[in-house]
């Protein structure tokens, strides 16, 4: 009997490629896959599960299906480059160093000049000495830029 191609181990190593690669490629430029890289974990969900799939038809009816070497591999190798994954992405990137001469809660501001949303020069100065003003708040976001 002639053993078929396991489609679902190479499909599954495929979409954990594509899990570990379209984020830096494509989906860090959107914040919503950017800010949580919800996109991707499901890339690596439905590889793990096609991995998951092949391994059983390659061990399950090993006559008919092929795989039982480089089923293991595969899924090794994918479990690999998702704990490389979550390694960068979790851990990694998330240690942003203290910045020693930021200001800290409650500390006056150093006075500054900044562009608004339509363009016009507006400065702390400006702002603190408007009538209706008695302070300002302001917002710092980390992004990507």
């Amino acid at each position: 009997m002639k053993r078929n191609w396991n489609w679902s181990l190479w499909v599954g190593f495929v979409f954990a490629l594509a899990g570990l690669l379209t984020y830096p490629l494509f989906f860090a430029r959107y914040p919503i896959t950017r800010d949580f890289p919800w996109a991707n974990l499901v890339l690596f969900g439905i590889g793990g599960i096609l991995l998951v799939a092949g391994l059983i038809r390659a061990f399950g009816n090993a006559k008919r299906f092929r795989g039982k070497i480089s089923g293991p591999i595969l899924t090794t190798l994918s479990l690999l480059i998702f704990v490389f994954f979550a390694y960068q992405l979790f851990y990694l990137l998330r240690q942003v160093p203290a910045s020693s001469g930021a200001p800290r809660v409650g500390q006056k501001a150093p006075e500054f000049t900044l562009p608004d949303q339509n363009g016009k020069r507006v400065s702390l100065a400006d702002l603190l000495s408007s009538p209706k003003t008695t302070g300002a708040v302001l917002i710092f976001y980390r992004g990507f830029w």
